[in-house]
């Protein structure tokens, strides 16, 4: 007897294994922001060659986790897992997802994973070089709005659009969500750029920089900043790193005023939005919350916390300015087309 595919794709045992799959690339997204606070570890604590070779870890599956060799050896680990993680949900995928984009969504999210874990060993045995150390920082990101597409295509909210027919918002706010989402992610590549050429502390001051409101970015400037770090025992920095701590400040600023404007659009075209509105005052309060942990991290002098907490805020905010996205987005491809 010919079975029935709708009663299969209804039957109470796909039911169930849709809601485990869901939980499980929901779980991945979390896991993945808790690498990245792991990852910002390694390099707030200056951990990343206190293991010296790879893939092992002093030639054995688990060192002693003492010192450095705890955070980054502990990274391993947590990478490991999300790694093992996104190979069970593609491979779940693959089995069990009928819609084929998916399916392809999560073997791309593999081969971002497995492409991430090598970049991962090579920044290792080539002694932390910056363009691959900035790889690795920018390829987590892009890894992480993977995991987000992927749980939103498993999501009870997106099976309800379908079956409601849901409208989208505005197409000018869909326009501003992207553009803030491309600013927010050319933010954290900087941010990365900043971190692995040491220019967390170009500018040591809040709010001034080098002693000034606006920076003249001369000799005077520079020999301010040299001298408190002289003072502090910090090497002295040149004015190339003065610049990146400075459009890093940028930038911060001109998401600010993005994100006035998506609130201001939002609130404006639909109000009725139960989804929409709450996410973006989320986005509010991370943004908020990342410009303290900034100041704070410039302030402290980088606490390893506080720095590693600004990167994994910094990751979140990406990830719910995409999420924030996808809720107003017309669920065709077609149609989004058609608005851009």
């Amino acid at each position: 007897m010919r079975s029935n595919p709708s009663f299969k794709k209804n039957s109470p045992s796909s039911s169930l294994n849709h809601v485990w799959r869901r939980r499980f690339a929901q779980l991945l997204c979390y896991s993945t922001l808790f690498l990245v606070f792991v990852g910002g570890m390694v390099k707030s604590t200056d951990s990343g060659l206190s293991v010296p070779d790879w893939p092992l870890s002093y030639g054995t599956f688990f060192p002693p986790m003492i010192g450095g060799v705890f955070y980054e050896h502990g990274h391993r680990m947590v990478a490991a897992t999300v790694g093992l993680m996104t190979l069970i949900l593609a491979i779940w995928l693959g089995m069990t997802e009928h819609r084929k984009w998916v399916k392809i969504l999560g073997f791309v999210a593999l081969g971002a994973v497995i492409a991430q874990g090598i970049l991962g060993g090579l920044t290792v045995l080539f002694f932390l070089p910056d363009p691959i150390s900035i790889s690795h920082a920018i390829l987590a990101q892009t890894f992480f709005i993977l995991t987000i597409l992927i749980a939103y295509s498993q999501s009870f909210e997106r099976e309800t659009r379908e079956s409601a027919g849901l409208q989208t918002l505005h197409a000018f706010f869909l326009k501003a969500c992207l553009v803030f989402i491309v600013i927010v992610y050319s933010q954290l590549i900087l941010g990365a750029w900043m971190r692995h050429t040491e220019s967390g502390l170009a500018i040591p001051d809040f709010p001034k920089m080098g002693g000034y409101w606006v920076p003249p970015f001369n000799e005077t400037m520079l020999a301010r900043i040299n001298d408190w770090r002289f003072q502090h025992n910090l090497p002295l920095v040149v004015m190339d790193q003065v610049v990146i701590h400075f459009f890093h400040r940028l930038m911060a600023l001109i998401i600010i005023i993005i994100l006035c404007f998506l609130n201001f659009i939002g609130l404006k075209y639909d109000q009725s939005q139960k989804v929409i509105i709450p996410n973006i005052y989320l986005l509010n309060i991370l943004v908020l919350l990342q410009v303290i942990l900034g100041i704070f991290t410039v302030l402290s002098e980088k606490s390893p916390l506080t720095t590693s907490a600004h990167v994994m805020i910094g990751a979140g905010i990406l990830g719910i300015s995409v999420l924030l996205f996808l809720r107003a987005a017309p669920l065709e491809i077609k149609q989004l087309k058609s608005i851009f």
